[in-house]
């Protein structure tokens, strides 16, 4: 067993003793110094990352390396991240429930901290301030385990964030992070259920299920996002090309990214063509079913060009034939599974087949259509005629958010203050006995 782990886990422990009642005014006033700190101190950050970026190049992928990268705007939006935190409702000690028994006894249930709070995650530097700050707010104690790619900027990040502490006068154990990025290292943290209370992976599909199988400590699953556009055939077409675009292309490498388009097949002859020409700007490749496939080969015969093989370019657009495992990847990246379904009922025994109850979306100017398709699908987010990249913290009113919960219990869609809560029952009486 790693010692020191274990040292950083009992140094969690005990900070969560202090942090649990350190009140708002001074929660808030630390994560003001974080706020300040981040951006004061943004030149270590940047050179932090920078030697990340450096030893990342070429051994990751371009969309996974854009998710590794800082920039003096993303850590002004971090930071503003931060300050939006300090407006939010402190829920810790809101009773959000209170009766009087018959025997007089007064009954209470109070919102209080999880206690410690592990989370693993990848090459994202941003989730380390993110994690940090909704933990502290909520009043819950952080061990942070990121990826080997972002070390430097988490230990640059985490340093910065701990001198913010003392000088609020909080431990620096309030947030720390595992320096040894082995995955031996990551197997010990998922076995520490002497210290900490709840583990919360984010990241690729890999990640979240090898955490699922072997950890000990209880696990909030997150973020492995297979996520649906569906083309209804009363869809209003160019607004439903404009979200497949954004929902693929404004930031294919994170978790609310879309994955798989599946349009009605009566619309899909002047859907697909459509689409590509918006896609092919940013060269997405189409993994087609056959007739999605044959659609996209005739539009580009008709264009003038000569085809052999399976697989060619169209609108910019490299296209290939779908293999069976594309209708369940999460590519983080510019590739888009597509798929002609025969009618509605089809398109949502797919989703609920292929998705991973993360977020879904109908386009559809049908208003029956839409409310079947909110009902009957299986997802923590599930939207009409709008992007899946909305599933967000902040674009929810949540503030920062701690990852998106695809399962549901105790809690489901953008994890923010309140859901890095649990409660007790208080208890008044005057003597009574049962």
């Amino acid at each position: 067993m790693n010692t020191d782990l274990i040292r950083q886990a009992q140094e969690a422990k005990e900070a969560s003793r202090v942090l649990m009642t350190a009140g708002t005014d001074r929660k808030n006033r630390a994560l003001a110094l974080i706020a300040d700190a981040l951006l004061s101190r943004k030149e270590e950050w940047l050179a932090a990352n920078a030697e990340d970026m450096a030893a990342a190049e070429g051994k990751i992928a371009p969309a996974m390396m854009d998710r590794l990268k800082l920039s003096p705007e993303r850590i002004e939006g971090i930071a503003d991240g931060v300050r939006q935190v300090i407006g939010l409702p402190d829920p810790i000690g809101v009773v959000d429930k209170m009766s009087t028994r018959p025997n007089g006894l007064i009954i209470g249930r109070r919102r209080v901290p999880l206690g410690v709070i592990a989370i693993i995650y990848e090459a994202r530097p941003n989730v380390t301030a993110d994690a940090a700050v909704l933990c502290l707010k909520s009043g819950n104690v952080c061990i942070l385990r990121g990826g080997k790619e972002a070390i430097r900027s988490n230990r640059a990040a985490v340093r910065i964030m701990q001198d913010a502490l003392e000088e609020a006068g909080l431990p620096k154990g309030c947030i720390s992070l595992v320096q040894d990025t082995s995955h031996d290292t990551a197997n010990e943290l998922m076995h520490l259920n002497e210290y900490v209370d709840v583990l919360i992976p984010r990241g690729g599909a890999g990640l979240i299920r090898s955490v699922v199988k072997n950890a000990s400590i209880p696990v909030i699953r997150t973020g492995e996002g297979v996520c649906h556009v569906y083309i209804d055939r009363e869809a209003d077409l160019s607004m439903g090309a404009r979200i497949l675009f954004n929902g693929k292309c404004s930031r294919p490498s994170v978790c609310n990214a879309v994955e798989c388009v599946l349009i009605d097949r009566d619309r899909a002859e002047e859907f697909l063509p459509l689409a590509a020409e918006q896609l092919g700007t940013k060269q997405v490749e189409l993994r087609c079913d056959g007739r999605a496939l044959a659609i996209l080969r005739k539009a580009a015969e008709n264009a003038g060009k000569t085809l052999t093989g399976d697989s060619f370019t169209y609108a910019g657009c490299p296209v290939r034939p779908a293999a069976e495992e594309d209708w369940d990847t999460e590519y983080n990246d510019y590739i888009l599974a597509v798929r002609i379904v025969d009618s509605y009922d089809e398109a949502v025994d797919f989703i609920n087949a292929h998705g991973t109850g993360h977020s879904e979306a109908i386009i559809t100017n049908n208003y029956m259509t839409a409310q079947h398709f909110l009902d009957q699908i299986d997802a923590a987010a599930v939207y009409v005629n709008a992007s899946t990249r909305f599933t967000d913290g902040g674009e929810f009113g949540l503030g920062a958010e701690i990852g998106i919960s695809t399962q549901k219990l105790h809690a489901r869609g953008p994890m923010g203050l309140e859901e890095l809560t649990s409660c007790k029952y208080v208890v008044y009486g005057e003597g009574q006995i049962r």
